[in-house]
């Protein structure tokens, strides 16, 4: 499975059915994962990673290979392990930016890294590009 073939396989699916089980079981065996955005304020991570983080009103976030990177204001200051955590993912992943009311979508997904686009229409009309990455394409 490549990100193209799985992108084509999700395009054209109804909101709410972006992708089944066996589907995520089967990116995250091929190192593929499925991003798109959900309701009027979630990213979701599917495949590879399992995740959602807020993004209302689009939000720019860092993914790594633990899911979303939390921001410094979502952090317990006072968690010495939480802020080491933190401090260590804080640079590293790639950035994705989930773009509300884009267009004629609710939901853009675009990323600083190569990936494949597919559509999720909600009653026939365009709700929501969403994007496969290969993680093999990522630098080490």
């Amino acid at each position: 499975m490549t990100k193209e073939s799985l992108a084509a396989l999700l395009n054209g699916r109804e909101y709410r059915n972006e992708i089944t089980a066996t589907e995520e079981a089967d990116a995250k065996a091929a190192g593929l994962l499925v991003i798109f955005g959900a309701s009027d304020d979630l990213t979701e991570l599917r495949g590879a990673l399992h995740d959602e983080a807020g993004a209302y009103g689009g939000a720019t976030h860092r993914v790594d290979a633990k899911g979303f990177v939390p921001d410094w204001d979502s952090v317990d200051h006072d968690d010495e392990d939480e802020c080491a955590d933190y401090f260590a993912r804080k640079g590293g992943g790639f950035e994705i930016e989930a773009k509300w009311a884009e267009g004629d979508y609710s939901w853009v997904i675009e990323a600083s890294v190569p990936y494949a686009p597919f559509d999720i229409v909600e009653d026939d009309e365009n709700y929501c590009r969403g994007i496969v990455i290969d993680l093999t394409d990522l630098a080490p």
